[in-house]
């Protein structure tokens, strides 16, 4: 029986240094700098103001929102590459201060990619988003509200499951030090709450399953996982890694995890019940052609499919070792639109961040099939993840998968890592991590404010062209 063990010293340093690390990009990041933000904005500030469902216009899939709002996108900080360099200044945030009472009325907003997700990836924002109206903040300043909102919601339920997690502290710890982890829930992004909710749902998960389970932690449980089926319901096969082989005393762990997950499914399908249970197609560029394609309608996709299992497995399998190397990057730290990339030696640096968190133990031993069983667990979920976007996020009947990107694994590394964990310490291994990890931190933290700040960026997809292996090694891609 496992036994959750106090923090550390140097546990809690660094779960200071993510905290701190994620309000800088709160605040230094500009407006809708992160993936799709101007579509969750929409989404969240739609919540905010009471539409629950969005709203079926002809074609147009949206809410009707404060014309201020919509162009705070649209006018003061757009996204839409145009091949030509951006950097930020104080003076367009002033801009934005000042512009709402020269936009009054309402404007039909769209965000089809966001459509279908659940109310809940979007309460904390909503919150923040609220809170800037009620404190009378102009647009601007209630969108800064709802991302601190966000990001604090993903930094409660990171320590709540830090302080839920049996053994293995250091896999959540590990995950969390990444870039990506902290430039994305320090966002409106609604990866605060899956990440969030993620990592709680496996320490409850594991609490459960190698733990006397009590009356909070069945109750926290039970409500978690309907959460974390709603964040996305890919992610629920998550809580399987509490199982474990049957025995007596484990046939009622397994019960009450199985229970949950099982509420979680029907609480998940009664929600795209209720939300019409239809699918939003919207226009994507091809990563193969670099043309305007439209998604497939879900239902046309799975028979596509089914019609041959075997050429999708080819296609799963191709598109995965094609995009492995991305996934990497993007896991680490990729920031804006996927466009700027980190001194390449920050990555080499993260791999040891990760390794090093490996070696710190998790204190309990595993035997193979445990750790093969959490190993099976995070690979289906990532062939889940990869089919969804198949299914939803694709060209119909094509040849690859479309739009999937490295952050969506980050809920599944803590349990890799767990699963690779020897049971006792390699001696320093926890300070490496932590040294490590913090380096990686201002690296990044440095990298975002001189690339969106200081020598600005070109929105643009692969690896930049550059003329110096030094430079490319040892500073930011917009600097190649």
């Amino acid at each position: 029986m496992a036994i959750a063990a106090p923090w550390s010293r140097l546990e809690r340093i660094v779960f200071l240094a993510i905290c701190l690390a994620t309000l800088f990009f709160a605040i230094l990041t500009p407006p809708f700098q992160a993936p799709d933000e101007n579509q969750h904005y929409m989404k969240a500030l739609a919540l905010s103001q009471g539409h629950v469902v969005t709203e079926v216009h002809g074609d147009r899939i949206g809410a009707e929102l404060p014309r201020a709002a919509v162009d705070l996108h649209a006018v003061d900080f757009p996204t839409e590459p145009d091949g030509k360099r951006h950097r930020y200044d104080k003076a367009m945030i002033d801009r934005a201060w000042s512009a709402d009472a020269a936009r009054p009325g309402t404007r039909f907003a769209e965000f089809p990619n966001v459509a279908s997700y659940a109310p809940t990836l979007y309460a904390p924002g909503a919150v923040g988003l609220a809170i800037g109206d009620a404190l009378g903040l102009p647009r601007i300043g209630a969108f800064y509200a709802g991302r601190i909102a966000n990001a604090l919601t993903a930094l409660l339920l990171l320590a709540a499951a830090l302080r839920l997690i049996p053994f293995g502290r250091m896999a959540l710890l590990g995950t969390a030090l990444l870039p990506t982890f902290c430039y994305q829930i320090g966002s409106l992004s609604p990866d605060a709450v899956i990440n969030g909710v993620g990592f709680l749902g496996l320490a409850l998960a594991l609490r459960i399953g190698f733990m006397a389970p009590d009356r909070a932690s069945t109750a926290a449980t039970l409500v978690t996982t309907p959460l974390l089926a709603l964040a996305k319901g890919v992610y629920l096969p998550l809580m399987a890694a509490g199982l474990r082989w049957p025995s007596r005393a484990s046939l009622l762990r397994n019960a009450l995890i199985l229970s949950a997950m099982l509420l979680g499914a029907v609480i998940f399908a009664v929600w795209m019940k209720a939300n019409g249970g239809s699918q939003a197609l919207y226009h994507i560029t091809s990563r193969k052609t670099g043309e305007s394609v439209l998604t497939a309608p879900l239902a046309q996709q799975l028979a596509v499919i089914l019609a041959d299992p075997t050429g999708y497995a080819r296609i799963l399998a191709s598109s995965i070792i094609e995009r492995a190397p991305v996934y990497a990057l993007q896991i680490v730290g990729r920031f804006g639109w996927n466009a700027i990339l980190l001194p390449l030696l920050a990555y080499p640096l993260a791999l040891l961040m990760l390794g090093s968190a490996v070696l710190s133990g998790s204190g309990v031993r595993f035997g193979l099939g445990q750790r093969l069983w959490w190993l099976a667990i995070a690979l289906g979920t990532a062939l889940l993840i990869e089919t969804a976007m198949y299914l939803t996020g694709t060209p119909l009947g094509a040849d690859y998968v479309q739009g999937t990107q490295g952050r969506y694994f980050l809920p599944l590394l803590p349990l890799v890592l767990l699963a690779l964990m020897p049971a006792d310490p390699l001696r320093g291994a926890r300070l490496l991590c932590a040294g490590a990890g913090l380096t990686l931190l201002i690296i990044a933290m440095l990298s975002a404010w001189d690339s969106f700040w200081v020598h600005g960026f070109v929105t643009a997809d692969g690896m930049p062209p550059h003329s110096s292996i030094g430079r490319a090694l040892l500073l930011p891609s917009p600097r190649w």
